[in-house]
C-alpha cells in the first residue's frame, strides 16, 4: 500500500489559557506568580499565607497621597544615606506561601551587609529591614496576617500608617516578637535600623510635608547617621 504523504502544517495542540487572579484563591506561590506576569494590566495583588488578596481601586486621599508623602520621605533619607535602598509596591518573596507587595519598603544593600538577596529576575527574597503600609480599608490585614507575616519573616521594623484614624504605628522586632517603637521626647519615631531617619508621625498625618522633611534633616544630621553610612561604606569596601 502507497503512503500518503501531506505537505500541511501539523497545528500543535493550543496551550491551555493561563486562569486570572481571583481574590480568596488559594495558591502556591509559583502559580501565583505564573497568574500575575500573565496580567501585566493589574498593579498589584499579594499572596498572603496562600490567599490572594487584591486591593480595590485606590481612593486619592485615603492611599495615594499618603503613599506618596511615605515614599518620598524615604527617598529623602536614602539620598543622603549610600548603602540604603528604597522602592515602593515591589514584591516580596518570602517563605512558605506568601509574596506581599508593601506600599513601601527600605533595605541596606546587600553589598553593605543587608539581610535580603536581589533574584535573578530581579525579586526582593527575605525580609526587607523595614516595611510600610499605607492602611485604610486594608487595616486589619495590615495589623493581623501583614504583621504576623513581616515578624515570622524578620522584617525589622514595620511602619502601618492607619489614614483614618489619622494614626502612625512603628513596630521594631526584638527577638521573636514585634515591640512599639517608643517615641522621643519631642514625639519623633527614630529608627533603631537606619539611624537618622526620624519621623513626626503628627506633622505626617496631617500632610504637613515641610515639618516632616524638617525633623528628618535634624537625624541625617545626627552624629549617628553619620556613624551608620560610615558602616556601611566600610562594609562596602571589605
Amino acid at each position: 500500500m502507497a503512503t500518503v504523504h501531506s505537505d500541511l502544517p501539523i497545528t500543535p495542540p493550543a496551550s491551555p489559557p493561563i486562569p486570572p487572579l481571583v481574590a480568596g484563591d488559594h495558591l502556591t506561590r509559583d502559580e501565583f506568580e505564573r497568574r500575575y506576569k500573565a496580567m501585566p494590566h493589574l498593579k498589584k495583588a499579594e499572596l498572603i499565607e496562600g490567599v490572594v488578596y487584591m486591593p480595590s481601586p485606590v481612593r486619592w486621599k485615603h492611599h495615594a497621597k499618603p503613599n506618596g508623602r511615605l515614599v518620598t520621605w524615604l527617598g529623602v533619607y536614602e539620598a543622603s544615606t549610600p548603602g540604603t535602598e528604597m522602592g515602593d509596591n515591589g514584591t516580596v518573596r518570602l517563605k512558605l506561601e506568601n509574596e506581599p507587595q508593601p506600599d513601601a519598603a527600605m533595605i541596606i544593600d546587600p553589598a553593605c551587609g543587608g539581610q535580603v538577596r536581589l533574584s535573578f529576575d530581579d525579586y526582593i527574597e527575605g525580609g526587607p529591614e523595614l516595611a510600610g503600609e499605607v492602611a485604610a480599608s486594608t487595616a486589619s490585614i495590615d495589623l493581623s496576617k501583614k504583621l504576623r507575616l513581616y515578624r515570622q519573616n524578620e522584617v525589622k521594623e514595620y511602619i502601618v500608617w492607619r489614614v483614618e484614624d489619622a494614626e502612625i504605628d512603628w513596630f521594631v522586632l526584638r527577638g521573636s516578637q514585634y515591640d512599639r517603637l517608643p517615641q522621643s521626647p519631642a514625639g519623633f519615631y527614630q529608627s533603631e535600623i537606619f539611624p537618622g531617619l526620624w519621623l513626626d508621625p503628627a506633622a505626617m498625618t496631617r500632610f504637613d510635608m515641610a515639618t516632616v522633611l524638617q525633623v528628618l534633616q535634624r537625624g541625617i544630621a545626627s552624629p549617628e547617621h553619620e556613624a551608620f553610612v560610615a558602616r556601611l561604606r566600610q562594609a562596602a569596601g571589605a
